[in-house]
């Protein structure tokens, strides 16, 4: 700051210097001008000159500090108040601008909840027709074409239900009800509702629980199983997908482990980023890189710890860590 304080005031530190060089010119000619008593000025001069500009950079730099050290938040408050014309008037500036960005983001922020509100309510109301086609699809007597509209159906209906969290995640801390979940019931249910795609892919299931109860959210941890299910079915083919429970560390763990094409060691960082896909299989369009990048979000909203192995032709494991009781009520409050 005191660099850039100099240099703003250059031209007045230029002129002064300009003009006691003139005195002490005009001294050396002149002989009835004692040389002496003009360096003596000159001296005197410039001392006072370097206690006003000390005195002048605390007073004229204040305002500047505050606004460098201002972190664009649209709170003023930090700043300190402007002193001189010209600072007030880009105080001035100042708050007109932030004003004008504050309604600015008010009405964005609003017209952004109203879309959210409406694609919401829109996804609910295509969940009715949607269980009508179920019902439909159920009278349907050709084997064949049942089992590829069931497959179309489960299609649309995890893309939907996936959109739907997507909204609903950026609120999740409001939505979520922590108690103790039985894992069975769950595990079981989104196993059900996947058939549709297992069977004509020649998927089995193997599961085994050493731990039956955990404390989350089911809805929450449901929607985290779905997906990684969803994931393991996708790149499975012929074999067995194995979930597992059990305790290791004195802490709960859930392992989904599948038997498909493996994610590369060098993909396995960027597996849970927002859009990824894979550099392996990157012709592989039906992916939307959006599934491992909610779970990720939702199971760090209920303090779950993620874990992946993998081995490219082998298969994958996630496994998912859960906090312990005792940790979970001093993580949350509860």
């Amino acid at each position: 700051m005191i660099k850039r304080y100099l240099i703003e005031r250059s031209s007045w530190v230029v002129l002064f210097i300009a003009l006691q060089l003139v005195t002490l010119f005009i001294a050396f000619i002149d002989p009835t001008i004692p040389i002496r008593s003009v360096v003596y000025i000159v001296f005197l001069s410039t001392l006072i000159l370097i206690i006003f500009v000390i005195v002048r950079y605390q007073k004229e730099t204040a305002f500047y500090k505050g606004l460098k050290a201002w972190d664009g938040d649209y709170d003023l408050t930090d700043i300190k108040k402007a002193r001189s014309p010209f600072e007030t008037i880009a105080e001035e500036r100042l708050e007109e601008q932030t004003t004008t960005f504050k309604n600015e983001l008010s009405k964005h922020n609003t017209q952004l909840e109203r879309e959210k509100d409406e694609l919401l309510s829109w996804i609910h109301e295509v969940k009715t027709p949607l269980t009508t086609m179920q019902l439909m699809i159920d009278r349907v007597e050709d084997k064949k074409v049942k089992q590829q509209l069931k497959y179309e159906w489960l299609r649309t209906y995890l893309l939907l239900d996936q959109q739907l969290h997507k909204k609903r995640i950026s609120f999740i801390e409001n939505d979520l009800h922590i108690e103790e979940t039985s894992l069975e019931p769950l595990i079981f249910q989104e196993i059900k509702a996947l058939q549709a795609w297992c069977v004509p892919k020649g998927i089995g299931f193997d599961v085994s629980f050493q731990v039956e109860e955990v404390l989350t959210d089911e809805k929450w941890l449901a929607f985290i199983i779905r997906q990684l299910l969803t994931n393991a079915i996708k790149y499975t083919e012929g074999a067995d997908i194995s979930i597992t429970s059990y305790t290791e560390y004195q802490q709960t763990k859930l392992a989904i482990q599948d038997h498909g094409r493996g994610v590369d060691a060098k993909d396995l960082p960027r597996i849970f980023d927002r859009g990824f896909t894979s550099t392996t299989a990157h012709q592989d369009t039906a992916s939307t890189g959006m599934g491992l990048y909610l779970v990720k979000n939702a199971a760090k909203s209920l303090h779950i710890k993620l874990d992946v192995q993998s081995i490219v032709g082998e298969g994958t494991t996630f496994t998912l860590i859960f906090p312990n009781k005792n940790e979970f009520v001093t993580i949350t409050g509860m």
